[in-house]
């Protein structure tokens, strides 16, 4: 494909494909799990979802999403999730499989040629590599002081890559401009600022955290203050740049996704510090927010690490100061709380301290115990609401329950809404649950008219639940009810991935034994590719082959997506198991022709039904004896077709 250095050799496109498996590649930004028939799923990180839809075909390096329509493969894939270009993907897949890419107008690309994305990259590496170095020397003395004061050993400022920069106002620069970055390149990645005289370091004399995304990239940095002469805030991070997008990034999250995944939980802390502190006090699920509060970004990221799909199946703990501050942050956390499928807790150390506090003062379990003590979210949040009113009093009982009627209302399990509601009237003392669940309804009422609140929300999300998708929006794919046009979708799936199963029989089929344009238009698509006869086992460069078509098009413009349709039937599982795929697949072929005789057997009653039978004998002998033929071949058919 053509770039600012020429365009990157088809070779080295198909090795970047080859070293780059798909499942690896997309598991390092959802969970997968084994869907059956070769196949993974997981939560498309392109729309939003409670179900997954989303598929990857290792075998023959697909992914499609049955909800949205996406599809395509490895390269695709990274195009979409990194908003990059068809060059710039390459090169970061080929970066991470170690290939050297050859560009066929002038040889090996220079550093300063390449993509930027992979330059700023590049950049942040040799920063954190810089950083970390300098931690070492004299000048970072109170760096290391900090952290041993904090519980931190050298051993775990080197697992977390934290790093010093030199107080200086352009030690960093000069590091990375000497190595050939521009000052363009560091300015516009947030790793410098511009000065009189060019580009001045951003952080200067401060501790230094990498941040890396999903895979492991740094992509900006967090700096503590160190000096009472800087006069700068006490934590400052990488602004944005085309790299890093604090609304969508945690910290820890290259490091705990596995661990995410394998326990399906996810703790979020509130700092650097207390991100170490649970890793190392074992419990490595934990992330932190960088610089901006917890919000709908990170909720989509660690949902598809958490696979969030079933009631009550994992949980997300919110780790807050006992202190007032830090029930207002869970507050906030309590709104997004609905955009949850799992279950969510607070966890919260009464003596107000954080996790790198409680580790230093006592010890690794006080931190692992502080997880396991988490208390559910709904209830933290109604016990906050209560705390605020005189519970010794009539009327501070009534202003408690007008005050957390709307919580528990917002509850979407109608059987924990009910718990709570007991609770509820067990912790204000009222002791009449009657009583309660009709003040309940009544505030819920008057907040539904007022036009706030969560009750309000809630009925606006069941009626949207009852509203059809409007125009543009995401595209679900349903299951086609007519039997034989779920039996066409069988036969093109074997003719995409087992075209040996079908063989020239199926390229004899015809355009006309399919009813669906689409899947005419796909027919249409093998037979110019070479038909099944020529697709052998199938695989990926039987696919790349009908991608290829696809892009040419067929004769008529039907209109149809035919580059998705190939991918999505790629992707697509096979009704049959892989043990008796053989027969399957003569069987599916002898059933669509069934019914495509079916059909002419129709057709020919109806013409017989019109004519005489005396005025037009001649025509009519004709007609009967090709419906005996007909009726012949469809019970022959029929008993081919028994296994299908």
């Amino acid at each position: 494909m053509a770039g600012r250095s020429g365009r990157i050799s088809d070779e080295d496109i198909a090795l970047v494909r080859e070293r780059s498996p798909i499942a690896d590649v997309v598991g390092e930004h959802i969970q997968l799990r084994n869907a059956g028939g070769g196949n993974l799923k997981g939560l498309c990180p392109f729309h939003d979802e409670k179900s997954p839809s989303f598929n990857v075909t290792p075998a023959r390096g697909y992914y499609y999403c049955f909800g949205c329509a996406e599809g395509g493969d490895v390269i695709t894939f990274v195009r979409k999730i990194e908003n990059l270009t068809f060059t710039e993907a390459v090169e970061r897949l080929a970066q991470r499989a170690g290939i050297q890419l050859r560009y066929e107008q002038g040889g090996y690309v220079p550093g300063r040629e390449q993509g930027e994305r992979l330059r700023l990259i590049e950049a942040h590496r040799a920063a954190a590599e810089f950083y970390a170095e300098r931690l070492s020397g004299p000048e970072a003395a109170p760096g290391r002081r900090f952290l041993s004061e904090r519980g931190f050993e050298r051993a775990d400022a080197e697992h977390f890559g934290v790093g010093y920069a030199p107080n200086e106002w352009e030690a960093l620069s000069r590091h990375l401009m000497a190595r050939g970055f521009t000052s363009q390149e560091l300015i516009k990645g947030g790793l410098a600022r511009e000065g009189r005289r060019g580009p001045v370091d951003r952080f200067r004399g401060r501790l230094i955290w990498p941040i890396r995304d999903i895979t492991g990239d740094v992509i900006g940095f967090g700096a503590r203050k160190l000096l009472d002469s800087d006069d700068g805030p006490k934590y400052l991070n990488t602004p944005e740049s085309p790299i890093y997008h604090k609304s969508s990034v945690l910290y820890g999250v290259d490091l705990a996704k596995r661990e995410i995944a394998k326990r399906s939980q996810a703790v979020i802390v509130e700092g650097y510090t207390d991100v170490m502190a649970c890793h190392l006090a074992g419990v490595p699920t934990a992330v932190a927010t960088c610089g901006t509060s917890f919000g709908e970004e990170h909720i989509k990221v660690l949902r598809r690490l958490l696979l969030d799909q079933a009631e009550f199946r994992g949980e997300v703990i919110f780790t807050f100061d006992g202190d007032s501050a830090g029930q207002k942050a869970a507050l906030r956390a309590f709104q997004d709380e609905q955009k949850f499928v799992t279950q969510t807790f607070v966890a919260v150390q009464p003596d107000g301290l954080d996790p790198c506090d409680l580790r230093v003062k006592q010890g690794d379990a006080a931190v692992r115990d502080l997880i396991a003590s988490r208390e559910p979210l709904f209830a933290f949040a109604i016990r906050s609401i209560l705390s605020r009113y005189d519970l010794n009093t009539n009327e501070g009982r009534l202003a408690a329950l007008d005050a957390a009627a709307p919580v528990v209302a917002s509850i979407k399990d109608p059987g924990l809404r009910k718990t709570y509601v007991v609770d509820l009237d067990r912790w204000i003392g009222f002791m009449d649950e009657g009583f309660v669940i009709q003040r309940v309804q009544q505030v819920v009422g008057r907040t539904q008219e007022g036009g706030r609140g969560p009750g309000r929300q809630q009925g606006r999300q069941q009626q949207a639940a009852r509203t059809p998708a409007p125009a543009g929006s995401a595209p679900t794919r349903q299951e086609p009810l007519d039997p034989a046009v779920r039996l066409e979708a069988e036969a093109l799936k074997l003719a995409v991935q087992r075209p040996a199963l079908l063989g020239p029989e199926f390229d004899a089929l015809g355009a006309a034994t399919f009813t669906l344009p689409e899947h005419v238009a796909l027919y249409e698509v093998v037979v110019a590719a070479g038909g099944t006869a020529a697709g052998g086992p199938g695989g990926r460069e039987w696919v790349d082959r009908l991608l290829e078509q696809a892009d040419a098009g067929t004769p008529g413009g039907t209109g149809v997506d035919l580059r998705s349709l190939v991918t999505r039937f790629a992707v697509e599982a096979v009704r049959a198991d892989v043990n008796v795929e053989e027969r399957y697949g003569a069987a599916v072929l002898a059933k669509i022709q069934e019914v495509a005789v079916g059909r002419a057997v129709a057709q020919v009653k109806s013409r017989l039904q019109r004519l005489n039978p005396v005025e037009e004998q001649q025509e009519y002998n004709r007609l009967f004896g090709e419906l005996v033929a007909l009726e012949q071949q469809r019970r022959v058919l029929r008993e081919r077709a028994s296994g299908a």
